[in-house]
């Protein structure tokens, strides 16, 4: 009863978690044309909640290598939450980019923490399927923040859009409180991680490898998800609205179907082959890349989506056996640290870059041609792929 209630509980914070965080991008050309900001400063906006969510990561690991895990998450939920409430105040954009650092705080903090706390609840052989039911929050949340933000913002206003998906964070921050840490038993003195174990993290190169692999699909999975809406209004000319609920609804299908799969080919396949984590990242990063361009290609919006949905569902493949494979090649004293390591890893190589970077290619030269160059960085992914792998 207990593991059913935390799944519940830390999946409903994950599905907000992103749909606080993606409803941003759905409202990006309202905030354009309301607040007047350049593209270089929306892409701006989406890397400021990434610089200060993956500072805030290790210092959330270290907490949460000592300290009540649920109270922390709670604390972590309900600051995020009051800062998208604070976005649908904002006057202007450094107001804006304020609140958009405070969801990075919080957001920071549930993240470093769920997933370790999480696994500790279920047998090893149940990791890859569990994570990638919990992640499946991922593109439901990131799917419900488009749609809302783009309905919303285009009937009321993007204010509201963020008023409205910050609520129910708060009243989960309260059911967070009071969730059970029974799989950790309180550590004495002496079984406290010590420096050298933080410092072995450093060592440990399967656990980077995987870390290098998950930054390469940030990377492309950060700059897709915040201009996406904007390529669909300004190359395949639809409304914001209809923009952020179609891929909205793409990232919820395909992003979803993309995540169980992926969970239950790496649970199988890891009964026949030690690699087989490994095997489903290379598989995501090999696949995304054509139907990428073919929908940078087409003409028409429903033959871009097709294309767009199946690059999503490659995307969305290794989201359990990343999680699996980082919980199974770290210890578990300095599991939370290393997520947080993991967590700067790829956020400071991977979306704090490229959503601006995007923004920036896009300014002086165009949009279509900014994605297209940012697929290039799959090319190292699948190598390191390979050395995660190695035995």
């Amino acid at each position: 009863m207990n593991t059913r209630r935390i799944f519940g509980v830390l999946f409903l914070l994950n599905l907000f978690n992103y749909v606080d965080r993606q409803v941003l991008y759905a409202v990006f050309p309202l905030l354009q044309t309301d607040l007047h900001l350049t593209d270089l400063q929306l892409g701006a906006l989406a890397s400021a909640f990434i610089l200060v969510y993956l500072c805030y990561a290790p210092v959330a690991g270290l907490l949460a290598d000592r300290f009540a895990r649920p109270k922390l998450i709670s604390f972590s939920a309900l600051v995020w939450s009051l800062a998208t409430l604070a976005s649908g105040a904002a006057k202007n954009f450094s107001h804006l980019l304020a609140a958009r650092g405070f969801i990075g705080v919080g957001e920071g903090g549930f993240t470093t923490m769920a997933q370790p706390f999480l696994a500790e609840h279920y047998p090893k052989e149940k990791h890859a399927r569990v994570l990638a039911l919990f992640g499946l929050a991922l593109p439901l949340g990131s799917a419900l923040g488009y749609a809302l933000g783009g309905i919303l913002g285009q009937a009321w206003g993007w204010r509201l859009a963020f008023m409205v998906v910050g609520v129910p964070g708060v009243f989960l921050a309260l059911a967070a409180w009071f969730l059970p840490d029974a799989a950790r038993l309180p550590k004495t003195a002496s079984e406290l991680p010590r420096l050298t174990d933080y410092i072995q993290l450093f060592r440990n190169k399967p656990f980077l490898y995987v870390c290098l692999v998950q930054t390469v699909v940030t990377f492309v999975m950060g700059g897709f998800s915040a201009w996406a809406p904007t390529y669909l209004v300004r190359y395949l000319h639809v409304t914001a609205a209809q923009a952020g609920t179609w891929f909205g609804g793409l990232v919820i299908v395909c992003g979803a179907a993309g995540t169980f799969l992926g969970g239950e080919l790496a649970q199988r396949r890891s009964q026949k082959s030690p690699r087989a984590y490994y095997e489903v990242m290379a598989l995501s990063l090999a696949g995304c890349v054509l139907p990428l361009w073919l929908g940078l290609a087409a003409s028409h919006v429903c033959a871009a989506l097709i294309f767009f949905g199946l690059a999503v569902l490659f995307l969305f493949l290794p989201t359990g056996a990343i999680a699996a494979a980082l919980v199974d090649t770290t210890p578990a004293a300095v599991r939370a640290t290393a997520f947080a390591v993991n967590i700067c890893i790829i956020h400071l190589l991977g979306d704090a870059l490229s959503p601006t970077l995007l923004g920036l290619l896009s300014d002086y030269w165009n949009l279509k041609g900014a994605f297209l160059l940012g697929t290039l960085v799959i090319l190292p992914g699948l190598f390191f792929c390979y050395q995660a792998g190695k035995k």
